[in-house]
């Protein structure tokens, strides 16, 4: 059922594409035309009219005659049955041993992987075309052996081909994962690594199923294929060449429906590479998409909570959030994010609200999988493609950000606001020096020459207290430590002296005393620059030494916001509650640390009412009955009804 599910969504996803339908279709017509040309054809193809002998198009013959006065259209359609049918029997040998052999060569042990490409190595190296003239002089006019024979040849290429994209995937986690698991070979090969390598395969295939048609008709052009009378498009454009000074119109119908064949052949298979690697939409991939789209609205004001839309939450009248804070650095109002899937649309982000002021640090803090690497995505229009941003307000220095060009946004990203990310080896590239790519963004943002950049490269790396600076500059990503790497990303995202810096958990995979370190260098970067720090983490302890104020998200929501004072004091939200009872460092010695069971709802799981109801020990039947807007409490808010009591 999965498999069948699967396919119609491929489909659907090629037949949106107009190239994909337009080749798909003439495919599709040409293929059912010739399997039922003994049905749709106006007469057999050896029937002749010796008054019409040369005909053009005319009423009686829409495509007209040959020589013979024999309807070409007739001849066309039944010649596709031969040709298509060799075709189809070389592009499904060449399918099936490129794709058997390259999976197991790519997957199996070392000895399999050599004698396999030596195999391959052989038959790249024998001359095709001697080999199929060597096969017809031994099966005598018989293009199946031939073509057959082609498709043997030419899947040494398609092995190559799916080795190589095998031998990359076997390694990934989820590889490794399933091996673990105790998945066969064969299931992993067919469930994990095929769709990972299907589309190349499937490109480089519709381009030799092209190719074959072209030899094949190469073949009867030659006379070394089906014999006359007997039709095939090959024997029609031979038939067209020797006819070709009394008339040229005989070229024309076998030789147009060869030519666009071939051509919706490579098409399609281009679309559907394409459409099998676009992974978060059922629309087409194309360069719109590949950009964030942003949806600036006005928020919504309900009268009350009954007729409300499934993510009616984003639509709350929010007493709890002021209007933009004209002094704040950055303010969000109703930041709402959605991605689109095969199911449609879903909302990932919803109705967040927060600000940061000059030199100030704001935590983002929940479990994995409440958006808030989403969220801060989302502040720099930085989402998967065919992500969708919208909100009341999302202002930066004064400047509407979803009012913007992409062209103005991107000038933006790096110069005035910078972002860190999880792994910081992963962000730099492993071909370059330390030094080659903190030059190339310190020229890129200040138009400084190649000298001068480097010595300011030199001094960010100073700056972010890494000892032997120009021993550092010559050194490739692999070279560097987890905190050096950190640290080196951090310099990075100073080349262009940004007013806010967004680090998503720049100290998860940090030691303690490296992370305290890290820390210690954003808390002094603040305090010296005046930046605003916007921090994503799971770790109380870092909100606690590193932030000003604290935004708690759960199911892509703000359940509670206000400073890192109170909501250690005594958290409103029986969610930071939890959260912060679960927290190691706040643990006794001895006792075992309290459980928050359960887990957060996916996108397109998630209730109406409270998100939290179904794990809160404080939810009552009025939780699930609407969505719960936020309750303002001071400075701070939150989004319950039964709020534990303030401390």
């Amino acid at each position: 059922m999965a498999h069948a599910e699967g396919g119609d969504v491929m489909i659907r996803r090629v037949l949106r594409r107009p190239a994909g339908f337009l080749s798909a279709g003439w495919l599709a017509l040409i293929v059912l035309a010739c399997a039922l040309a003994g049905l749709v054809a106006p007469y057999d193809p050896q029937e002749q009219d010796l008054s019409a002998v040369y005909s053009g198009p005319t009423a009686d013959h829409w495509l007209g005659t040959d020589q013979l006065g024999r309807d070409l259209l007739s001849r066309v359609l039944h010649g596709g049955r031969v040709s298509l049918l060799v075709v189809a029997e070389a592009v499904a040998v060449y399918a099936v041993l490129g794709l058997l052999f390259g999976l197991v060569a790519g997957y199996g042990p070392g000895l399999v992987d050599r004698i396999v490409m030596r195999f391959c190595d052989l038959l790249l190296s024998v001359p095709s075309v001697v080999i199929l003239l060597a096969i017809l002089a031994i099966f005598s006019h018989n293009e199946s052996a031939a073509m057959v024979t082609l498709g043997f040849l030419t899947s040494a290429g398609l092995t190559r081909v799916v080795r190589a994209g095998t031998r990359d995937v076997r390694d990934e986690p989820y590889v490794v994962a399933a091996r673990v698991a105790g998945l066969s070979a064969p299931r992993i090969l067919w469930r994990h690594v095929l769709p990972r390598v299907a589309g190349p395969a499937i490109s480089i295939t519709s381009l030799i199923a092209g190719a074959a048609l072209l030899v094949e008709t190469s073949l009867g052009y030659l006379g070394l294929g089906v014999q006359p009378p007997r039709p095939s498009w090959g024997g029609l454009i031979a038939e067209a060449s020797q006819a070709i000074f009394r008339q040229t119109w005989m070229l024309v119908p076998a030789g147009g429906v060869i030519v666009l064949t071939a051509l919706a052949l490579g098409v399609l298979g281009d679309v559907v590479r394409d459409a099998a690697d676009d992974r978060t939409s059922a629309e087409p991939l194309s360069w719109r998409r590949m950009r964030t789209r942003v949806t600036p609205r006005k928020q919504t004001r309900a009268p009350d909570g009954n007729a409300l839309p499934p993510d009616a939450n984003a639509l709350l009248p929010d007493a709890a959030t002021p209007p933009p804070d004209g002094d704040a650095l950055l303010s969000v109002r109703g930041l709402s994010v959605r991605l689109h899937d095969a199911a449609g649309p879903l909302t990932i982000v919803d109705d967040v609200s927060f600000d940061v002021r000059p030199g100030e640090a704001v935590g983002l803090v929940g479990e994995s999988g409440c958006g808030k690497t989403m969220a801060v995505s989302a502040l720099m229009r930085l989402l998967p493609a065919g992500g969708t941003v919208s909100a009341s307000a999302l202002r930066f220095d004064g400047r509407e950000l979803l009012a913007l060009t992409e062209r103005e946004m991107g000038r933006l990203r790096g110069s005035a606001i910078a972002y860190i990310g999880q792994d910081p080896v992963a962000g730099l590239d492993p071909l370059f020096t330390v030094g080659a790519q903190l030059t190339e963004v310190v020229r890129h943002h200040t138009g400084l020459g190649r000298r001068a950049a480097r010595r300011r490269a030199a001094e960010l790396l100073e700056r972010v207290r890494l000892p032997r600076a120009g021993a550092v500059m010559r050194q490739y990503p692999h070279e560097l430590s987890g905190g050096m790497a950190q640290r080196v990303s951090i310099a990075r995202a100073l080349a262009g002296e940004p007013a806010l810096l967004i680090a998503d958990e720049p100290t998860t995979a940090l030691d303690v005393t490296v992370q305290a370190e890290i820390l210690d260098l954003l808390r002094d970067l603040r305090e010296h620059t005046g930046m605003g720090l916007v921090l994503v983490t799971h770790d109380w302890g870092v909100v606690a030494d590193s932030c000003d104020r604290a935004v708690v998200m759960y199911a892509g929501q703000v359940v509670e916001r206000t400073t890192v004072d109170l909501i250690f004091a005594g958290p409103r939200h029986p969610y930071t509650g939890a959260l912060l009872s679960a927290d190691p460092t706040a643990g006794t010695p001895g006792r075992h640390l309290p459980v928050l069971s359960g887990s957060v709802p996916a996108p397109g799981h998630r209730p109406d009412g409270c998100r939290f109801a179904s794990r809160c020990p404080r939810a009552d039947t009025d939780c699930g009955a609407a969505p719960v807007p936020l309750t303002p409490d001071g400075p701070a808010a939150y989004r319950c009804l039964h709020p534990t009591p303030g401390g």
